[in-house]
């Protein structure tokens, strides 16, 4: 096989549940390489600069919580400076025809953030990696078995070959991306099909400010709406207020011409004059972005299907392992979740390998 791209293991998704896998089967001492389609590592976990020095604005995951000794231990070991999320203050309640103060914040719960963006976590796991091991620009296009007990991972630019693969990257986008020729069980893609992705049907919004004058009016920034455009929005200000920023959900099958104004409007309503003018308002559509959303993703509802057990049992002959946080078991969505899927995925392709150390070496 020496003139094959053979390798022991493909981890498909640099997001962080696949870069959880590929660090901990490289550290097992496999030979490893992570393909991933987008021309950045993260996934879902992205963020806009601003003008503040190691400061960030998360476009998509955001929080950890108490219990999530996987994000903490990983943030306090890479020397990732983490804040709580801020809460003091009021909420609002927005209804049809009125505005509502509501005494305290009824609405975030104890939380902590990552004062230089969510990314941080995806580029402390990608710096363990060797050179070579992360391949952008990579999308995978196909997964068949090559008759030979390998799996061949097939991309525009040629193919690679693998005892085994740990797939990470939402179960209903690989259905539709990537071809198995039939292989997989008609149960196991009934399920994937069917579900959702996490963040997949949202849209979020940041709306950056010089200062964060809503906690000033004795505000949490925190707000539900009933009439939207965003339904629910947070304070996104980084620690001390700085950068100072709000952010919401919104439907993604609302965001049309006119949303990015509606949205400003809407901030205004709720917190005065001063939300009228921000400095900048990022957009991210995630059902928009073609390697997170297959075009499905707006009819996925069913979420407890994620943690799956079907999931849980490596597929083709047990050379494929789902990984993504939609298939984990706890904290399903969350980055815990991604960690915890990527991890368990690595487990289980270390219990499968059934090669020899020694003839490693010399299978290629």
């Amino acid at each position: 096989m020496s003139h094959r791209d053979t390798h022991d293991v493909i981890v498909i998704g640099a997001g962080a549940s696949g870069l959880a896998a590929a660090t901990a089967l490289h550290a097992a001492g496999r030979d490893t390489v992570c393909l991933e389609a987008r021309n950045r590592i993260g996934g879902r976990l992205l963020s806009a600069s601003t003008p503040h020095p190691e400061r960030a604005l998360d476009l998509g995951a955001t929080w950890f919580w108490d219990g999530e000794e996987r994000v903490r231990t990983l943030a306090a070991r890479s020397g990732i400076e983490t804040f709580d999320q801020h809460l003091a203050g009021d909420s609002l309640l927005q209804e049809t025809t009125a505005i509502r103060r509501l005494a305290g914040n009824l609405i975030d719960a104890p939380s902590r953030r990552f004062a230089a963006g969510s990314p941080s976590i995806t580029t402390a796991l990608a710096a363990a990696l060797p050179t070579g091991t992360l391949q952008l620009d990579t999308p995978v296009t196909a997964i068949r078995p090559d008759g030979e007990g390998l799996l061949a991972v097939h991309t525009p630019t040629g193919t690679l070959y693998a005892e085994q693969v740990a797939l990470a990257i939402p179960p209903a986008l690989a259905m539709e991306r990537i071809d198995s020729d039939g292989a997989l069980p008609a149960d196991l893609v009934r399920l994937a099909q069917g579900t959702p992705v996490w963040m997949g049907a949202v849209a979020k919004v940041v709306a950056h400010y010089r200062s964060a004058f809503w906690r000033e009016d004795g505000l949490a920034g925190a707000a539900f709406s009933r009439t939207g455009p965003l339904q629910e929005i947070h304070d996104m200000s980084g620690p001390a207020g700085e950068p100072a920023a709000l952010f919401g959900f919104a439907h993604a099958r609302t965001v049309r011409p006119g949303f990015e104004q509606a949205v400003v409007a809407q901030l205004a309503q709720l917190f005065g004059p001063a939300a009228a003018t921000p400095d900048a308002l990022h957009l991210r559509n995630w059902s928009a972005e073609r390697w997170t959303s297959p075009s499905t993703v707006q009819h996925l509802a069913d979420y407890s299907l994620f943690g799956h057990p079907l999931y849980q049992r490596p597929a083709l002959d047990g050379r494929l392992h789902w990984a993504s946080t939609e298939t984990a078991t706890d904290h399903a969505g969350h980055i815990e979740g991604a960690l915890a899927a990527g991890e368990r995925a690595a487990r289980a392709v270390l219990a499968a390998s059934r090669v020899p150390d020694s003839l490693r070496a010399t299978s290629r």
